[in-house]
């Protein structure tokens, strides 16, 4: 649901940062889930997936000294395995653990060449440490090398939308919306950079696009006001 006044949007991260905690208590199926897992892996603690089963959960209810905990525990028995590197990198990066995030997806890219999310979690990684050169020669070689995936137009224009190169930034997200093309982030991306443009015209026709697919208006209500505050009247 969208809600919140309308705002700068945030980078677009991979589909694994979905595993985010949305709200501050975890819903009761998500705590058995766990106990459930937790079981699973004490009858059987040699097994792997069981073990990434449980740390899948840990990451989604936000614990994630468990996860890496787990994580570093499969990484002690299988030193490649994939996964594993990939999520405690995310892991590693939620904890600020940035160098250890970053030689995690290195290592994954070393054993899997090309793997998309991992150069998608380092390019973002980097310009979350503020290195930014490097992270949009990423995401430019990103777009060169996936030219069909929306999440790389999205995620470069998530880093010029913070720059403030606008232009470039609405032109990756229309392009990202070209590949999929009812992505409610990227059309209130889109606004926002047509409500700091003072392109009123275009900006409300994104909302109002956004409420034929049944968005509530009133969840888009800011824009809306920001528009009518903002316009000059006739």
């Amino acid at each position: 649901m969208i809600c919140g006044r309308w705002r700068k949007p945030l980078l677009l991260l991979s589909a694994f940062y979905a595993l985010l905690p949305c709200q501050a208590q975890n819903p009761k199926w998500m705590e058995d889930s766990l106990a459930a897992a937790r079981d699973e892996l004490r009858q059987r603690p040699d097994s792997i997936d069981l073990r990434l089963k449980k740390a899948g959960w840990n990451l989604r209810m936000g614990d994630y000294e468990y996860a890496k905990a787990e994580y570093d525990e499969v990484l002690r028995k299988d030193p490649g395995n994939p996964a594993a590197l990939y999520f405690r990198a995310f892991t590693n990066t939620k904890l600020g653990r940035y160098k250890f995030a970053r030689l995690d997806y290195t290592n994954l890219l070393t054993i899997v060449p090309g793997h998309f999310e991992a150069l998608l979690g380092l390019a973002l990684l980097n310009d979350l440490d503020n290195r930014k050169t490097e992270a949009m020669d990423q995401a430019n070689m990103l777009v060169e090398q996936f030219p069909d995936s929306a999440v790389a137009y999205a995620a470069r224009a998530g880093m010029e939308l913070e720059r403030k190169q606008y232009l470039l930034a609405e032109y990756d997200y229309t392009q990202a919306l070209l590949r999929d093309p009812t992505n409610e982030e990227y059309i209130l991306s889109r606004i926002h950079i047509y409500i700091v443009g003072q392109r009123w015209t275009e900006a409300r026709r994104d909302l109002d696009l956004l409420v034929s697919w049944g968005v509530p208006r009133t969840s888009l209500q800011a824009y809306y006001e920001a528009i009518r505050e903002k316009k000059p009247r006739k």
